[in-house]
């Protein structure tokens, strides 16, 4: 169960890995928008358009080693981790390594520095804790979650929504838009939009919430309670 609880909000800098995916340029753009976050660090491989004071932007290539990030690490509050990948996309073995590999290895680095940094990881809706599902995705996500849930963060965040629906229309991908739309209208429910999501990061960040593993519901409803 999520307590909303308004007296904890803080100024942060927040760590954001992932900043050029659907979720975690929606995470930058409402950070931005957000008055308690003071500064922003997107880690990438390439030059991102993002062009804002309070944004500073990383070159990063080795994403399993952090030892010339580890300066950066004591300086952050908080890393929202929304770098991943389609299983689609690329073999079993680079899947796991995206999907697992890099963000232990991140979360690993940053505590071993910074004991106090909260951490955010976008996971998903069926992912598997007991990493036995015969689907790549849910097995994978699973071991990502029980890995970082074995590390002592004192504030970490799982969240696994559902269809992730863009705020707006992407270049070059209107038949999977058009899908998300449309499932959004058949079973809302299931679906979150990359605002809702991205606010609702920011906001347990803030507020300094229990650690909580949430479903698109929970994800859902963070929203609506807090930002009526």
């Amino acid at each position: 169960m999520i307590y909303i609880n308004q007296a904890n909000i803080f100024n942060m800098h927040v760590l954001i890995f992932g900043a050029t995916g659907t979720a975690g340029s929606e995470v930058v753009r409402q950070a931005i928008l957000d008055p308690q976050v003071e500064k922003i660090t997107i880690v990438v491989r390439k030059p991102v358009g993002v062009h804002h004071a309070k944004v500073n932007t990383i070159m990063h290539h080795d994403f399993v080693s952090y030892g010339d990030l580890l300066p950066l690490f004591r300086q952050v509050n908080a890393c929202i981790w929304c770098l991943g990948i389609s299983q689609t996309q690329v073999t079993k073995e680079r899947y796991f390594a995206i999907t697992h590999d890099y963000v232990v290895a991140a979360a690993t680095a940053m505590l071993s520095v910074n004991p106090e940094i909260s951490f955010v990881f976008l996971s998903g809706q069926g992912a598997d804790s007991s990493e036995r599902s015969r689907i790549l995705f849910a097995r994978v996500k699973g071991k990502a979650e029980n890995a970082l849930k074995s590390l002592p963060f004192k504030h970490l965040y799982i969240f696994r929504p559902g269809v992730i629906v863009p705020v707006q229309k992407p270049a070059g991908r209107s038949w999977k838009y058009n899908l998300e739309k449309l499932i959004e209208w058949i079973a809302p429910q299931n679906t979150i939009t990359t605002a809702q999501l991205a606010k609702a990061m920011l906001y347990l960040l803030k507020n300094r919430e229990q650690s909580v593993l949430l479903e698109n519901r929970e994800i859902r409803k963070i929203v609506e309670n807090a930002f009526v």
